[in-house]
């Protein structure tokens, strides 16, 4: 190595030295009110959502489509568990992973594959071996074909991820327009008992267009992507 290079190394350790001696000072930065869309102004912004739950059902359905996820809206909890028995068969399950929850529990009990409990402690390789992650969710955003989903209500963090299907289970209830409205929603439930440790909205199958802009499906996450609608 030259005598050169050296000194330049030394140099700029010699500057990272002196910059941690430094304790670091916040920024803050008043918002002028001027500056603060309003929420009415914001949603003009926004693609157009429908009025009425059936229209942003629809909405959603038809942005699910757009995404490469599957979406059905199922009349009854049973026909959501034949859907997922139908899954399993066709693509030859052995194993689905879940969380307890209300409704996770309710179609698990009715499932023929063998259920692997993940909640705050389990083994992450038979996570690994799990060929379909159910879980719930926090909302269903019409606007965007969005999950949104948090550790309280999807059973932790790897349950979504790791999996290589991910379903989700949820009521027309959870249906809401558009992300405002979904933060609206995590507001009003969180704020006063603490806000979970990650807030997330999963957007169709994980994808890539990193490589050569060719998309590839199931990248950094589930190749496959199912949400059932019930009443």
């Amino acid at each position: 190595m030259s005598a050169t290079t050296t000194d330049s190394r030394e140099s700029i350790f010699a500057r990272i030295r002196e910059a941690l001696t430094n304790p670091a000072t916040p920024h803050h930065r008043a918002v002028h009110p001027e500056n603060v869309a309003p929420e009415s102004t914001l949603k003009q912004w926004l693609p157009a959502v429908g009025s009425t739950l059936d229209e942003q059902i629809a909405l959603f359905a038809e942005n699910c489509v757009a995404l490469k996820a599957e979406f059905k809206a199922c009349s009854s909890l049973d026909e959501a568990v034949a859907h997922i028995n139908q899954l399993a068969a066709d693509n030859q399950w052995t194993k689905i992973a879940t969380h307890h929850s209300e409704l996770t529990d309710a179609v698990a009990s009715k499932l023929s594959t063998a259920i692997y409990h993940a909640d705050e402690t389990y083994d992450k390789l038979v996570l690994e071996t799990c060929n379909a992650g159910l879980t719930g969710c926090e909302a269903l955003v019409s606007q965007t074909g969005s999950v949104c989903i948090t550790p309280h209500a999807s059973g932790g963090r790897s349950l979504s991820i790791l999996p290589p299907h991910h379903i989700v289970i949820a009521r027309r209830s959870q249906i809401v327009a558009d992300l405002p409205a979904t933060y609206a929603l995590i507001k009003e439930r969180y704020s006063a008992s603490g806000y979970p440790s990650f807030i997330s909205f999963s957007t169709g199958p994980s994808r890539t267009g990193d490589i050569e802009r060719i998309l590839v499906l199931g990248a950094h996450g589930p190749k496959r992507l199912t949400v059932l609608l019930i009443p």
